[in-house]
């Protein structure tokens, strides 16, 4: 068990090839929507936010701990970021990225050691058809290490990088849900135990919620993620689905 004071991280932003099934993660399609350039993945930048939190932290909060994260403006490949944690009154932990040279941030994640809430169930609304997919490759151990996170813990003891959870919702989002390029742009995740890299995980999700602001059409879907029979992730996940203008 590791238990200390998350401390301040940086690291080069890196964009995978593993998105590039989103158009908004190339440069065509990016300039296409009006960016300068391929977005990183919000999973990425999630995998970044985590880094001080597991080095404090440890398995411990693999297993039972919360992420609110919240993506606020574009991550651009080679952005050079600083993750800067920041105690809360309720022990919980703020966690903020931001270009180095800049002050605003880009995303956030509110962190706390433990969920004393039991799974909850999906709330109703239009089902999903499951989807199983096997725990390797970017859904394994070394989705951090090839983004640039540099902790050893996912290897050394072959667990699932938390990054695989946010993952795995935009995964069945992608295939079932969106039109076109998109965007995610929150997640609140709760841990009910971790998850050994090769094994098999069912995800269920449930359209729970649309609606449409300047951006877009958004969905927010209530994901559940058992791996071998037992409950690890629950998800609220929201994503622009349709982006204006497209």
């Amino acid at each position: 068990m590791v238990n200390m004071e998350p401390v301040a991280w940086t690291v080069t932003a890196r964009n995978l090839a593993d998105h590039a099934g989103n158009a908004i993660h190339t440069d065509a399609g990016a300039r296409a929507a009006g960016f300068p350039g391929a977005l990183v993945a919000g999973v990425t930048t999630y995998a970044y936010l985590t880094h001080p939190i597991v080095e404090a932290w440890g398995v411990d909060w693999l297993t039972s701990g919360t992420a609110e994260i919240r993506f606020r403006a574009p991550v651009f490949d080679q952005d050079l970021l600083e993750f800067r944690p920041s105690p809360q009154l309720d022990d919980s932990v703020l966690v903020e990225a931001r270009r180095t040279r800049t002050t605003g941030a880009l995303a956030t994640m509110l962190a706390t050691r433990t969920t004393f809430e039991p799974p909850a169930d999906r709330r109703p609304g239009q089902e999903l058809e499951p989807m199983a997919v096997t725990l390797e490759g970017q859904w394994g151990s070394d989705y951090g290490s090839r983004a640039g996170d540099d902790l050893s813990i996912y290897a050394e003891r072959g667990l699932v990088h938390p990054a695989a959870w946010p993952a795995l919702a935009n995964y069945i989002t992608h295939a079932q849900v969106v039109r076109g390029s998109w965007i995610h742009t929150r997640s609140l995740i709760r841990h009910h135990a971790s998850a050994e890299a090769g094994s098999t995980a069912f995800i269920q999700a449930t359209v729970v919620d649309r609606f449409t602001r300047e951006t877009g059409e958004r969905a927010v879907l209530d994901v559940t993620i058992d791996v071998e029979g037992q409950r690890v992730a629950t998800i609220e996940h929201e994503a622009i689905v349709a982006l204006t203008g497209e």
